[in-house]
């Protein structure tokens, strides 16, 4: 993998990152201000959450991989 592509995967990881930390915020918000009048959103959140962390743990194991080789 060239040095650019790597400065890419970064990028990437950085904005999965990002957006994992958004949806674990709205997830948090849901739960710490409207629990008792919205808890049947909470499968929604958690599942957008739990996507966001499987996309950005993917890209971390390929970035860590190409950095190794």
């Amino acid at each position: 993998m060239s040095k650019s592509e790597i400065i890419e995967l970064e990028k990437a990881v950085n904005k999965a990152k990002f957006k994992l930390t958004q949806e674990a915020g709205a997830l948090h918000d849901l739960i710490e201000d409207r629990l008792m009048s919205d808890f049947n959103e909470i499968p929604a959140f958690a599942e957008a959450a739990y996507k966001a962390a499987c996309e950005w743990s993917a890209l971390k194991e390929k970035l860590s991989s190409a950095k190794s080789i």
